[in-house]
């Protein structure tokens, strides 16, 4: 009998190691989310660049597995960032020739951080000097003014506020300016701006970037990831960035790891993306290139 009962208790043993052991692989085994891949994905590239296009590759696959309409959307996101930085070209001071001349068009003038006195700096000034020359050779596009409360010392003044007073005064049609005055981040100038076209401006189907020559890139990455990501389908793109207009800074840049934490921002991991502006993100914590 007590043969019999140590083998029942060594049988239970085992029978109940192997099910914690099965219960740890299936943890381990566990496919990630979403969010988890695209960070990996978007640091991982802004991070090494082209060096990581193999790695890209395999977290794309990884994420069709997950979620295919994510993929469809990143598997062109991807690319665009890409082109963002490495073809796309800058038209100095005025946007170029054959864009359309009706409210199909909207020009967006990215924003920049006021004076302490709410007052805008020179180099906004340069801006909307440049977004002007853009809306009387396109006297029927909209200008969206983007831009929220940065001034430190006043705080009921807004970037995209100061904007349209500017624009305005210098006798751009009031029904023309669109005003976004939440943003406080490129990523959220695109969120808050598409916010507010699709509500009243649903005939707008061309994007075209103004600020300074070296925030250009970004700004046509991020608009126009916003709008791959909002699309009703990842194929049925409404909205595109067309086109841009620079004013030449004589000092300025905006990193490719930047550009990861916005990209990570408009997914919506705001937490993260702070942690990358704020230069605290440890990308250790990833796994190495492979």
């Amino acid at each position: 009998m007590r043969n019999s009962l140590r083998v029942r208790v060594l049988c239970l043993v085992l029978f109940l190691s192997v099910l914690c052991l099965c219960a740890g692989c299936a943890r381990k085994e566990a496919p990630r989310s979403t969010r988890e891949i695209v960070e990996e994905m978007v640091v991982d590239y802004g991070s090494y660049g082209a060096e990581a296009d193999g790695r890209v590759a395999e977290l794309l696959g990884e994420l069709r597995a997950v979620d295919a309409d994510a993929a469809d959307r990143w598997e062109r996101i991807m690319p665009l960032w890409k082109e963002a930085n490495t073809d796309l070209s800058l038209n100095y001071d005025v946007l170029p020739d054959g864009l359309p001349d009706t409210d199909e068009l909207c020009i967006v003038v990215l924003g920049f951080q006021l004076n302490p006195d709410g007052s805008m700096r020179d180099e906004l000034i340069q801006r909307l000097t440049v977004a002007k020359r853009c809306a009387e050779k396109y006297p029927n596009a909209l200008i969206v003014c983007t831009g929220g409360g940065t001034a430190a010392e006043d705080k009921t003044a807004t970037e995209a506020g100061r904007m349209a007073e500017w624009l305005l005064a210098d006798g751009i049609a009031p029904h023309r300016v669109i005003v976004e005055d939440k943003s406080l981040t490129t990523a959220q100038n695109a969120i808050y701006t598409f916010d507010i076209l699709a509500a009243r401006y649903p005939q707008v189907r061309q994007l075209a970037i103004v600020s300074s020559d070296y925030h250009i890139a970004t700004g046509a990455l991020l608009f126009g990831a916003e709008a791959i990501l909002r699309a009703e389908r990842a194929d049925a793109q409404t909205v595109s960035v067309s086109s841009n207009a620079a004013w030449h800074a004589p000092s300025g840049s905006l990193s490719a790891m930047f550009q990861a934490g916005a990209l990570i921002e408009l997914s919506g991991d705001v937490d993260t993306a702070f942690e990358i502006y704020y230069d605290t993100y440890d990308i250790h914590e990833l796994p190495p290139l492979h």
